[in-house]
């Protein structure tokens, strides 16, 4: 249940995607799934999860992290690029 909790929070929120809502217009560059890490990056006691993004409408839009739960206030702009898939080796 958690898992699926987990996938409902963060949205379509995966490295390459683009949404916007009222505080700017987000590029994710990395998904964070890992307790601890989410909790250092969001500087909190715990967190499950926690996305790394940059404004793309400020010139100077340095990554930040985000842990903030999607919304119908959140609007995809762009989706998160595919996943290459690879195969076995001959």
């Amino acid at each position: 249940m958690t898992l699926h909790r987990t996938e409902h929070e963060i949205g379509p929120r995966r490295p390459g995607a683009i949404y916007q809502n009222t505080d700017g217009r987000f590029e994710v560059l990395v998904l964070i799934t890992d307790p601890r890490e989410a909790a250092r990056q969001l500087r909190r006691d715990s967190a499950r999860w926690a996305v790394i993004v940059r404004d793309t409408l400020r010139p100077d839009g340095q990554p930040f992290a985000v842990g903030s739960v999607w919304t119908t206030s959140d609007y995809l702009i762009r989706p998160a690029k595919a996943v290459p898939a690879y195969a076995p080796a001959a």
